[in-house]
C-alpha cells in the first residue's frame, strides 16, 4: 500500500532527526511518498508566520505528517512558533495525545534501582480543548490595571472520547489499569467535570482496573513508584507536563516519541519526537534521534504497517542494549548518523 507523508523539520535539530527517522523508514521498504515542507520560524521575518497562512489546507490531503521540532527564540517569539503545531492538532482533530515512557535495556533511569522495563507506561492526553484553548486575553495592557484571563474549556465529548480512548487502549496492555489524572480538589468545575465522565465511562469497562489520582500526588508518584503506572489519561496541561516527567526517568527526552492522532483518519495523524529544537546544538550532528525514530515506528504502526514498526522498536532496543554507540546527550562521542545508520543496518 502506498502513503502520502509530508516530512515536516522545522526548526533546530528538526531536520537532522527527521533524516534518520526517513532513512529509517527507507529501510523497511516501505512504499511512500514524501514530500518535504520548508516551513520555519525563518519566515517570521518576512511574513510575521512560522508556516502560510493556509497550512493546514495544504497539509490535509496526507496520511501523516512527521515533525521535527518547532521553535527558536531567536528568529520568532515561542508563542508564535507553536502556533501551527498547535494549529495542526486542533484543525485535524489530532485530540489523541500519545507519549510512551518505556525503561529499555543499556539505558540508565536516573532512580534508583529500575531494571529494564520496570517503567512502562502510556501517557493519553487530551489533545484540543482544556488548558490549551485560546479563549481568553489581556486587558488594559500597559496601565496598572492590566489583567490577563485563560479560560479552560472542557466539553463533554472532548472529555468521554479521550476517556474512552485510554480504556479501549488499556483493555489491549497486559496490565489492563487506567489511572485519571485531576485537580479536583481545587477545579471544583472542570476537574469535578473531568471525574464524573471517567467515573460513566469506567461502567462500560468493568474488565479494567481504574482510579483517580490527583496531579501532584501523579507527579510524586511518578518518581517513586513509576511501575504502578499503565495508561494515564488526562487534561492538555496535565498530560503536558507529567509525559516530560515520564521521559526523564526513562532515560531523557531523547527517548520520547509521540503520536498525535485522529483515530478517524479523517485528517491527517502527526508524529513527533517531543525534545524541541534544541538550537544551541543544531547542525552539529550530535543530536540523539531516538525519539524521532520511535515515533516514525508509531507512524508506522498507525498507517497499519504493523511489522514495519515492530521491526524499528527491535532494532532501537537491540542498539540500546548493546550500547557500543551514543550520541553525547547519552555520554558517547557518535553523531546522529552514525545511530541512525546502526539502527538501519539491524533493520
Amino acid at each position: 500500500m502506498s502513503y502520502k507523508v509530508a516530512l515536516y523539520p522545522g526548526d533546530g535539530v528538526g531536520p537532522e532527526v527527521v533524516n534518520e527517522a526517513k532513512k529509517v523508514l527507507d529501510t523497511c521498504g516501505l512504499d511512500i511518498d514524501y514530500t518535504m515542507i520548508d516551513w520555519s520560524t525563518k519566515l517570521y521575518k518576512s511574513t510575521g508566520l512560522c508556516a502560510p497562512e493556509d497550512y493546514i489546507d495544504q497539509l490535509k490531503p496526507y496520511d501523516a505528517i512527521l515533525l521535527g521540532a518547532v521553535g527558536n527564540a531567536d528568529n520568532a517569539p515561542d508563542h508564535v512558533a507553536v502556533e501551527p503545531l498547535l494549529g495542526m492538532r486542533k484543525g485535524f482533530d489530532q485530540y489523541v495525545n500519545i507519549r510512551p515512557a518505556i525503561l529499555f535495556p543499556g539505558v540508565d533511569s536516573p532512580l534508583k534501582d529500575k531494571k529494564p522495563y520496570d517503567i512502562d507506561m502510556l501517557v493519553i492526553r487530551e489533545n484540543t480543548e482544556g488548558e490549551y484553548t485560546p479563549l481568553g486575553g489581556r486587558h488594559y495592557i500597559g496601565t496598572p490595571n492590566e489583567c490577563a484571563m485563560q479560560v479552560n474549556y472542557f466539553s463533554r465529548m472532548g472529555t468521554e472520547r479521550i476517556i474512552r480512548y485510554a480504556f479501549e487502549t488499556a483493555r489491549k496492555r497486559d496490565r489492563k489499569k487506567v489511572t485519571s489524572i485531576t485537580k479536583s480538589n481545587a477545579l471544583k468545575y472542570s476537574m469535578v467535570f473531568w471525574d464524573s465522565v471517567f467515573n460513566d465511562v469506567a461502567k462500560d469497562y468493568p474488565d479494567v482496573e481504574c482510579g483517580p489520582m490527583l496531579v501532584d500526588a501523579a507527579a510524586m508518584n511518578f518518581v517513586r513508584s513509576p511501575e504502578n503506572f499503565d495508561v494515564v489519561v488526562c487534561s492538555n496541561l496535565f498530560g503536558d507536563i507529567l509525559s516530560d516527567i515520564a521521559a526523564i526517568i526513562i532515560g531523557g527526552m531523547g527517548f520520547a516519541g509521540s503520536a498525535n492522532i485522529n483515530p478517524t483518519r479523517e485528517a491527517p495523524s502527526m508524529f513527533e519526537p517531543v525534545h524541541g529544537s534544541a538550537p544551541d546544538i543544531a547542525g552539529k550532528g550530535v543530536a540523539n534521534p531516538l525519539a524521532a525514530i520511535l515515533s516514525a515506528s508509531m507512524m508506522a504502526g498507525f498507517l497499519g504497517e504493523e511489522d514495519s514498526a515492530a521491526k524499528i522498536k527491535k532494532a532501537v532496543q537491540e542498539h540500546l542494549s548493546e550500547g557500543k554507540l551514543k550520541t553525547p546527550d547519552r555520554g558517547g562521542s557518535n553523531s546522529t548518523a552514525e545511530v541512525g545508520d546502526d539502527i538501519a543496518k539491524r533493520i
